[in-house]
């Protein structure tokens, strides 16, 4: 082969590494384009920083919630996996807006043709393809609306999971108040069995009153080892949320605060339908089908092939011709041919069903979180309720009614009926209120869920619950 040959060649050769190198290579921005009514989600993306791998917070007994909330932030599978689709859905935005590969062609002519300027016995060429205008930004438009989606997805999985960790936490916290309330129980029917014991010998009581009292007591000591035994399996939900071996030790918490909030209905639906992040999920899933309606609609045009070969020819045996041996350079274009109309109207009438199917999803999970977050606010009021009615009122009253009910029993002037019937309702307001005070805080770990971010205290109205 000539010199020149050689150069050619080399020059084709350039021309098809730098094609091939073209396009985007890092993170993509989409083009800013109409979005559907209603949507509010921000359409550039982000690339997620990698995870840092940084050592695990220990739980000890000084711990508080938020040690377990980045506890389960570092170390849940589910998060991590949820993290990971969202990277790779971001991955997808620079294969699809990329050109299709270039071709190299060669053709070797198994008989050699003979031409007026020599005999021609291979070409060599290159090709690329061009989709239709508008085509590799509507295909980056869908990938970027993907992985919109995905990030969301991702959010709405770290505020399941704070969710299920406050709500196994506050349930592990009243379990153990409901342990240490009963145990406090106990001791008192043991005095109150002792009294009726010595009163029995000194004739002032009778014997059915001491067997009442054992009875009771009977029966509390079943109900604090079934509390007891409910310890194991509320661990092991909270081990779960964390991703450790269920049955690892994981200390009763010291404490819970509680604080005043604002719960206003209407904000909090307002804030719900702005920045729920399921619902932001399906905004970009909606933004996505829009854009493929428009992608389908392409499909009816064609893509353009470019491209360029040149044809080794020997010089000719025959006399010395003008441009002898000269290899002919031969430029090309194609175009495929959309004839398939029914194919391309059937994949527009694809992407219509599933942009409506979007739409109508967003109403149901509207509706569906609207709906969860009324039964939320209702729980955490009833808890607030109830709180104020048990810590106020009933349990100091119950507490009152106790001593003066053993105060008349050694005078003899009440039963000892009177005086179990005592000691069970303060056992059972005591469990009343740390019922009211877990219930209102899992209801406000769900609003917080709900509204996809912290409620915050009103002013500095706080109290602190310490497990005794």
């Amino acid at each position: 082969m000539t010199r020149r040959k050689s150069l050619t060649l080399s020059g084709m050769l350039l021309v098809l590494f730098f094609s091939g190198c073209s396009g985007p290579q890092s993170g993509y921005e989409p083009a800013r384009r109409e979005l559907p009514a209603g949507y509010t989600g921000a359409f550039a993306l982000r690339a997620p920083d990698e995870p840092a791998e940084p050592g695990l917070p220990e739980l000890t007994e000084s711990s508080g919630l938020s040690d377990y909330l980045a506890y389960a932030a570092l170390n849940n599978p589910g998060l991590e996996a949820a993290f990971n689709r969202w990277k790779a859905a971001l991955e997808e935005v620079p294969q699809v807006k990329a050109l299709p590969d270039p071709r190299f062609n060669y053709r070797y002519f198994i008989q050699e043709v003979e031409t007026r300027t020599g005999p021609q016995r291979q070409s060599f060429g290159i090709s690329q393809v061009f989709p239709w205008f508008g085509k590799l930004n509507l295909r980056g438009d869908v990938a970027a609306a993907a992985a919109g989606a995905a990030q969301k997805r991702y959010e709405a999985v770290k505020l399941k999971l704070f969710f299920e960790v406050k709500d196994a936490y506050y349930e592990y916290y009243y379990l153990a108040k409901s342990i240490a309330i009963t145990k406090d129980n106990m001791t008192l029917l043991e005095h109150l069995e002792g009294v009726a014991r010595s009163r029995y010998k000194a004739a002032a009581a009778s014997h059915p009153d001491v067997i009442r009292a054992q009875v009771e007591l009977g029966k509390l000591e079943d109900r604090y080892l079934s509390l007891v035994d409910l310890k194991q399996p509320t661990v092991a939900r909270l081990n779960a949320a964390l991703n450790r071996p269920i049955d690892a030790h994981i200390p009763a918490p010291a404490e819970i605060r509680i604080e005043q909030v604002e719960v206003a209905d209407a904000k909090l639906l307002a804030r719900l339908v702005q920045a729920n992040p399921q619902l932001q999920a399906i905004d970009f899933e909606i933004a996505r089908q829009q854009r493929s309606i428009e992608l389908a609609k392409k499909d009816y045009y064609p893509d353009v092939t470019l491209g360029v070969s040149v044809i080794d020819t020997d010089e000719s045996i025959v006399g010395r011709p003008k441009d002898d041996g000269k290899d002919p350079v031969v430029a090309s274009v194609s175009v495929n041919l959309p004839i398939w109309s029914r194919k391309y109207s059937a994949g527009v009438r694809q992407a219509r069903a599933r942009y409506n199917a979007a739409r109508r999803d967003r109403t149901e999970t509207a509706n569906s979180l609207s709906r969860q977050l009324k039964t939320a606010l209702y729980r955490f009021r009833d808890g607030e309720r109830k709180i104020g009615l048990y810590r106020d009122t009933l349990l100091p009253k119950a507490e009152e009614a106790l001593k003066v009910t053993e105060a008349d029993f050694r005078a003899a002037k009440g039963t000892f009926t009177d005086l179990v019937d005592a000691q069970r309702i303060l056992l059972e307001f005591g469990l009343s209120l740390e019922r009211a005070f877990a219930d209102r805080s899992q209801a406000l770990a769900r609003l917080e869920m709900l509204v996809g971010s912290q409620i915050a205290p009103v002013g500095n109205k706080s109290s602190r619950l310490d497990v005794r």
